[in-house]
């Protein structure tokens, strides 16, 4: 299976489907398809980490969990995404350092906000060629 993510049109929102080999690359990838709609990538560079460890119920509500923090840390104390590495995603768990920055105006060009992570369409597909997930974003 392919690996990355792409971004998905949608009347009222935007989503992103992401996959790969595994559910920590499938993670990966949705955690940097985010950041792709709220800023441009590559104007962030990994000048600073924050450590995130969370739980889920399910995949479903762990990926929920996972971007729903990612918004926090840009909501909430200006952090943008530069690059991601989950040390550890099981039985409901991840641990990850997230690399990025804080926001700069002159230096970063914002695209969208996000408001929230949404349960609808949400899907996590794990498959013996790979990992498919698929999340909706309220804009």
């Amino acid at each position: 299976m392919e690996e990355g993510y792409r971004i998905l049109e949608h009347p009222a929102d935007v989503g992103i489907e992401a996959f790969g080999n595994t559910l920590k690359d499938a993670f990966e990838y949705a955690a940097l398809g985010l950041t792709s709609i709220i800023v441009e990538p590559a104007s962030v560079d990994p000048s600073e980490q924050r450590f995130v460890s969370l739980k889920g119920t399910d995949p479903e509500n762990l990926l929920v969990r996972w971007l729903s923090e990612i918004i926090y840390l840009y909501d909430g104390e200006d952090f943008l995404l530069s690059d991601v590495n989950i040390s550890r995603l099981a039985h409901g768990e991840l641990e990850a350092t997230l690399a990025g920055e804080k926001m700069n105006e002159s230096k970063h060009k914002l695209k969208m906000d996000v408001k929230a992570i949404t349960y609808h369409q949400l899907m996590v597909e794990e498959e013996p060629e790979g990992v498919l997930l698929r999340v909706f974003l309220d804009i």
